[in-house]
């Protein structure tokens, strides 16, 4: 994201730098980290409900893998990607939704929830939350019948 906005000179009677905002004040800039801004989107979107999971099928799959090794643990940041100015944020986000969950709807409740998160924890500004649906979910896909596994050979 190219941040063409430009910031008013100070008059050459202040000796005051201009404000530019929550994160730029007279003692110091504070900056954030894209990481910082994926991980509260990513936790902000998954706190709604009907949301599956985010991510594609190959992310998914890879954090599934990473989840059995011992000590590791799946990233906030999945299926987030985020583009991050000095006064500005714009999110994607690549979710799985629940069957029988009105997209439309979850759709505008994540929005909601990530630009609220994000804005009060960082003070930038987002600009937009694009949502890409990848899948939806099925309950009884992905689980495992021990059962039938079981009777099979003993």
């Amino acid at each position: 994201m190219t941040n063409t906005a430009t910031t008013a000179k100070p008059n050459s009677n202040s000796t005051a730098p201009a404000e530019n905002g929550a994160l730029v004040s007279t003692q110091g800039v504070t900056t954030i980290a894209d990481t910082v801004v994926q991980k509260v989107a990513g936790l902000a979107t998954r706190e709604i409900t009907g949301v599956h999971a985010l991510g594609g099928g190959a992310v998914r799959a890879f954090n599934a893998l990473r989840e059995r090794i011992p000590g590791a643990t799946a990233s906030a940041g999945q299926g987030v990607s985020v583009e991050v100015g000095e006064r500005q944020a714009a999110v994607d986000l690549q979710i799985v939704v629940e069957y029988g969950v009105a997209i439309a709807d979850l759709a505008k409740s994540v929005r909601r929830n990530v630009i609220g998160a994000v804005e009060q924890m960082t003070g930038l500004e987002v600009v937009e939350v694009n949502i890409n649906v990848s899948d939806v979910h099925i309950p009884g896909d992905d689980d495992t019948d021990e059962s039938t596994e079981s009777t099979r050979v003993q």
